[in-house]
């Protein structure tokens, strides 16, 4: 192969890995955005300190949606699809946290005012849409997966290591076929989280379910089934504690 041809090969190989990462990360193809994201990233993502906060404040809003007043983004945060998602008014993103909206047909992620994500902390859409409402707190290294719709109510308090999925599995029933050959099998992806509800630590939430308003999740709990409002509820499964009365 001559030397022009290896170029020609190399960089269509260069073309297309550069597309596909626009599409799966970046979610727009446009070089201009291409060039911005990759430059406001690199630039301010990893800066520690208030120098640090202070450049992301100025350029990252220009890579969401819509940004509040007042939003925090947290060092080397990674961002997938930010053009779908929205901040609200006083958001706090803290470090390491991963915050991605893919799809093709969703409306990715939206996020209300005083809203906290600790570190570590993932929302990830898998065409599916994350909405917190206002000031939900998020604690660290939790994570929120979607493939239709997550939400969260007001004032939801969910502690550390917590995992939300509201998505698609497999059946268990078909044995013939390894469950990673298997089809996609549709659960329910539907999860919502009632304002001013408690999930205490490394509670597990599973797909197609409500949680009521105010009630409690029991740290360690895995929830297959709705939760009234007001009631408390724990172990695994998780069952009925109590109710919280006056």
């Amino acid at each position: 192969m001559s030397t022009n041809q290896s170029n020609k090969t190399l960089a269509a190989v260069e073309g297309g890995a550069i597309r596909k990462y626009q599409i799966l990360v970046v979610g727009n193809t446009r070089l201009g955005y291409l060039i911005k994201f990759e430059l406001i990233t690199l630039l301010c993502g990893w800066v520690p300190g208030a120098l640090g906060l202070a450049l992301r404040r100025i350029f990252y809003p220009r890579l969401f949606k819509s940004v509040g007043k007042g939003v925090v983004f947290g060092a080397n945060l990674t961002l997938r699809h930010p053009e779908k998602i929205s901040l609200g008014d006083n958001v706090v993103l803290d470090d390491n946290c991963l915050i991605d909206a893919k799809g093709e047909s969703n409306r990715g992620i939206t996020i209300g005012n005083d809203v906290f994500v600790g570190r570590n902390t993932i929302l990830s859409c898998k065409n599916g849409d994350i909405i917190l409402e206002d000031r939900v707190n998020i604690g660290f290294n939790s994570e929120i997966f979607s493939s239709g719709t997550v939400r969260l109510g007001a004032d939801t308090l969910i502690a550390a290591y917590v995992y939300i999925v509201g998505g698609e599995g497999y059946d268990l029933r078909l044995t013939d076929l390894p469950i990673a050959k298997q089809p996609v099998y549709d659960y329910g992806t539907s999860v919502t989280i009632g304002a001013g509800a408690w999930i205490g630590a490394k509670a597990v939430i599973l797909n197609n379910l409500t949680l009521g308003q105010g009630c409690v999740v029991g740290a360690g709990a895995v929830v297959t089934r709705a939760v009234p409002d007001n009631t408390i509820v724990g172990g695994i499964p998780a069952k009925v504690l109590g109710e919280r009365k006056p």
